[in-house]
C-alpha cells in the first residue's frame, strides 16, 4: 500500500479533519481565496507570484496565496499525502507527471474532463504526451505545466581550459566517458560530469535513456512487472558505475540541488539535464552549449517528463471555478510566454512559436532550439501506472548504492525489481 493511499484511507476513517463544505454552484463574483503550491525555486517563484498578482488585479474578488509548498519539488507528494489525511490541501499544486495515477486515485483531484473540451481551452495545442499524462484512467486532473527532455549540456569554459573538443549530436556514450576523464582535474576539484545519488526521481529517470537505447524497458509489456533489471539495464548501470567508481570522473550529488550550480560555476564539465537549467545559466552568464544525448549504436533516444498543474477538490465550487480559470490563463499561449518562455522552459503550445516573445526567447536562451528539436528523440514515456513512485524510489536507491560502490548493478537492480513487485500489483 502506498503512503498516499494509506493517508487517504486514514482520512476516510475519520483520522484528521475534512475541508469545510463550500458552495455547490459557482458564483464568479464571490470573494474567494486560492492556495497555490508552485514547487519552484525562489527566483522562479517570484515570477509566478508576479503572474498571480496580475491575475488578481484583473479579478479583484480573487486572492491567491502562492507558496513553494515544500523545500523541494520531490517533497510535494508527501505534503499532499499528509494534507489529504488532515483535510487541508491546496487548490492547485505542481506535480510530477509520474504522480498522476496516484493523485487521480486519491479522489481529491478535480475532474476537468468535460471542462477542457471547451474550445477556448485549446486543449489540442498541448503535446500529446502532456495531454496523456494529465489524463490518468481517462480523467483529466490538471493542465500541463512543463514539457521537457534530457540533453547534454556542456560548459564551454571547462572544455576550452582542457582543450577538449565540444560534444556533437553524434557522440556515443564512449565519447562521453572519454571526454569526462579528460575534463576531470582532482587538484582543481573539477569533474567531467555529475549524477544525482539522492535516490529521487532525478536519480532514476536519468537511467531510462541508457536503458531504452540498449533496447530495454522499464516494465513488462502488460506493465505489471519490472523489466529494468534486464541485461540492458545492468549494462546501462554498469556504464555509469564505471565512470563513478573506476574513472572517478563523476561528481555524485547527494541532494539533486548541487550539480546544477557547480556546472554553472565551471566545476563540472557536462551534465545531463534539461531546459530548466537555462534560466540560471543565463543569470550566471555561463558559456554553455547543448547537444543531443550521447547514443548507443546511433540511437540518441531521450526521456521527457511532462509535469502538471493538478487541481484539487476542496468542496467549494467557487474555488474550483477560479482554480480552473487561473491555470487556463497561465497555460494559454500568452500566459505561458510569461512563465515558461521567460524561465527558459520549452513552450507548452505549438502556437507560441508565432508570438514575438518566442523570437526573444530563442535569443535569450542559446541552445533552446536544440531542446525543442530533441522532443523528437523522446520516443517512449515514463510509466504513470500505480506503483511507479515506489518503483522509482527503489531504482533510485539501487543506482545510488551502485555509483557509490556499495553494490553491483545486477544485485542492486534485482533487489529493486523484487521490492517493486508489490507496488506494481497495487499493494
Amino acid at each position: 500500500m502506498t503512503a498516499l493511499v494509506a493517508a487517504i484511507i486514514l482520512a476516510a476513517a475519520g483520522c484528521g479533519g475534512s475541508p469545510a463544505e463550500g458552495p455547490k454552484t459557482a458564483d464568479p463574483q464571490a470573494k474567494v481565496k486560492l492556495t497555490w503550491w508552485t514547487g519552484q525555486t525562489a527566483d522562479v517563484q517570484k515570477i509566478l507570484e508576479g503572474l498571480a498578482t496580475k491575475f488578481t488585479q484583473a479579478h479583484p474578488n480573487v486572492t491567491i496565496e502562492v507558496t513553494s509548498g515544500a523545500s523541494t519539488t520531490d517533497q510535494l507528494l508527501q505534503k499532499l499525502s499528509a494534507g489529504f489525511a488532515s483535510g487541508v490541501y491546496p487548490d492547485i499544486s505542481y506535480s510530477y507527471g509520474s504522480w498522476a495515477s496516484q493523485l487521480q486515485e486519491s479522489g481529491k483531484a478535480l475532474d476537468l474532463t468535460e471542462k477542457v473540451r471547451d474550445a477556448s481551452v485549446k486543449w489540442e495545442e498541448f503535446p500529446a504526451s502532456a495531454r496523456t499524462t494529465a489524463t490518468p484512467a481517462g480523467q483529466v486532473i490538471g493542465f500541463p505545466a512543463l514539457v521537457d527532455n534530457l540533453a547534454l549540456l556542456y560548459n564551454k569554459s571547462v572544455f576550452d581550459a582542457k582543450k577538449v573538443p565540444y560534444p556533437t549530436d553524434d557522440w556515443s556514450w564512449e565519447d562521453f566517458r572519454a571526454a569526462a576523464k579528460k575534463l576531470t582535474d582532482p587538484a582543481e576539484k573539477i569533474y567531467g560530469t555529475a549524477y544525482s545519488v539522492s535516490g529521487s526521481e532525478d536519480t532514476t529517470w536519468h537511467l531510462w535513456p541508457l536503458l531504452w537505447q540498449r533496447g530495454g524497458s522499464v516494465l513488462s509489456p502488460d506493465q505489471k512487472k519490472a523489466a529494468f533489471n534486464s541485461q540492458q539495464g545492468v549494462d546501462a548501470l554498469e556504464f555509469l558505475r564505471a565512470m563513478a567508481v573506476d574513472d572517478k570522473s563523476m561528481y555524485l550529488d547527494q541532494t539533486d540541488e548541487r550539480y546544477g550550480p557547480l556546472f554553472e560555476d565551471g566545476r563540472i564539465g557536462m551534465i545531463i539535464s534539461g531546459p530548466w537549467e537555462l534560466y540560471n545559466l543565463g543569470q550566471k552568464k555561463t558559456k554553455y552549449g547543448v547537444a543531443y544525448l550521447p547514443g548507443t549504436n546511433g540511437d540518441h533516444q531521450t526521456v521527457s517528463g511532462p509535469d502538471l498543474w493538478t487541481l484539487f477538490d476542496n468542496d467549494d465550487a467557487n474555488r474550483a471555478y477560479w482554480s480552473f480559470e487561473l491555470i487556463k490563463w497561465l497555460t494559454s499561449a500568452e500566459g505561458d510566454a510569461q512563465w515558461n518562455l521567460v524561465t527558459g522552459n520549452l513552450p507548452l503550445r505549438t502556437s507560441e512559436t508565432a508570438l514575438p516573445a518566442y523570437k526573444e526567447y530563442i535569443k535569450t536562451y542559446p541552445g533552446v532550439e536544440k531542446l525543442v528539436a530533441n522532443l523528437a528523440n523522446a520516443k517512449q514515456a515514463r510509466p504513470t501506472v500505480t506503483g511507479y513512485v515506489e518503483l522509482s524510489r527503489f531504482v533510485g536507491e539501487a543506482i545510488s548504492k551502485t555509483l557509490q560502490g556499495a553494490a553491483t548493478p545486477k544485485d542492486a537492480l534485482d533487489q529493486a525489481a523484487a521490492k517493486s513487485a508489490t507496488a506494481l500489483a497495487g499493494g
